[in-house]
């Protein structure tokens, strides 16, 4: 998840640029991210929302199996049946969003169409799953990507090599990743060069 966020940010200066000066507003540029800075850091919060509302790590939620039939909107459903939930349609469907296919972090910044959050509990936006079957490991996994994402972003400015564009295509597996690796370079951007050395 953390190279679709890169991906995107790259492809988007002007959203990356709003990462960073938050980044500087809330960190500044003579310290290093903290523990204590991600709940402050609402901007990249939306940008990670954003990225894993196009760009989910499963498409497919995984497989439920009734133990009794049953009919589910209209449709029979047999016992044992294998269900799969295609929450990659879900997440851009235009009936749930507006212009699905465009990267806006700021949908994300007002509740005016529920609040989305990635415990499952709004069915537009299922980046984890939810209910039984919602990852495990979501908290520690959404701590660790935004601490990597804050640290890498605020410690370094990224671009793209001369003559090279940001490729979306994926490689659909159990889990999807970029088909190509996003290849940037880092230039140093804290004020004391001693913080890189810590």
């Amino acid at each position: 998840m953390c190279e679709w966020v890169m991906a995107r940010l790259l492809k988007h200066p002007e959203i990356m640029r709003k990462v960073t000066e938050e980044l500087t507003g809330v960190v500044g540029l003579d310290n290093l991210v903290e523990e204590s800075h991600l709940p402050k850091l609402h901007y990249l919060e939306v940008v990670i929302k954003e990225t894993c509302r196009l760009q989910l790590v499963g498409p497919f939620l995984l497989v439920c199996t009734p133990s009794e039939s049953s009919i589910i909107g209209g449709y029979h459903v047999p016992e044992g049946s294998s269900i799969f939930l295609n929450a990659w349609a879900i997440q851009r469907d235009p009936k749930y969003w507006d212009n699905p296919l465009k990267f806006k972090p700021e949908r994300f910044l007002n509740n005016a169409f529920g609040r989305f959050d990635y415990l499952g509990n709004n069915f537009k936006y299922l980046p984890f799953g939810s209910g039984r079957r919602i990852c495990a490991r979501l908290t520690l996994g959404e701590r660790t990507l935004k601490y990597i994402l804050a640290s890498f972003l605020h410690s370094y400015e990224w671009k793209l090599p001369q003559d090279s564009e940001i490729e979306f295509s994926d490689m659909f597996g159990v889990v999807t990743k970029t088909k190509n690796p996003t290849i940037t370079i880092p230039t140093p951007r804290l004020s004391n060069s001693e913080l890189y050395t810590e």
